[in-house]
């Protein structure tokens, strides 16, 4: 069943950008929404690939215009958001629409689109466990990792907004609880009109 919302939030670290790109090679029709942002591209990146690149004047614009879904200004003209067209496009294309976006945005697309959409948190195990998978990660300083434990505990307190919460304590696990939970939720639809006694 095409047309429908999977929207995915967690703290940095949970292993949500991991379980995603899983889910994306199990033939469930899924799209990634490739989000806005006003900052420059890094590297090798494209616009329209990694993200659709705007100027802080054309983002501001856009938001005037209620072009996004859900957008955020994480740093002074440093936006990042959603944009309606996006999942206009993919809809279009017969696919659903994968999110990865924080946890208010994810309320945002779920409030916005409703039944048609399925929130999902993925939360760690612990605070100390996120800590440790920070640090082995290896690509941030103490003081960044530290900023990233204090924002992962206010968006704990946000689980509970949430369709379904899967805790990662082992990820071949958590994968397939978000398989499940996806699949049911594709399926859902389907099914009503083919329930047999």
């Amino acid at each position: 069943m095409a047309g429908k919302l999977i929207i995915f939030s967690a703290p940095s670290g949970s292993g949500k950008s991991t379980i995603i790109n899983y889910l994306l090679q199990q033939n469930l029709h899924l799209r990634f929404s490739i989000s806005a942002t006003s900052r420059v591209p890094r590297g090798t990146e494209k616009n329209g690939v990694e993200y659709y690149f705007l100027s802080p004047e054309e983002f501001r614009k856009k938001i005037i215009a209620g072009d996004f879904l859900e957008y955020e200004e994480v740093y002074k003209d440093k936006f990042y958001g959603t944009l309606k067209s996006e999942v206009e496009r993919i809809f279009a294309e017969g696919d659903n629409v994968i999110f990865d976006v924080d946890v208010v945005g994810g309320c945002n697309i779920k409030k916005y689109y409703g039944e048609k959409a399925l929130s999902v948190f993925i939360q760690p195990p612990s605070i100390e466990e996120l800590r440790r998978r920070l640090i082995n990660r290896g690509t941030d300083a103490p003081d960044v990792i530290e900023n990233r434990i204090a924002k992962a505990e206010y968006e704990l307190s946000f689980a509970p907004k949430f369709d379904v919460v899967i805790i990662n304590n082992n990820l071949e696990k958590a994968q397939a609880d978000a398989l499940h939970a996806i699949q049911t939720f594709l399926n859902d639809e389907e099914n009503e009109g083919n329930i047999q006694n």
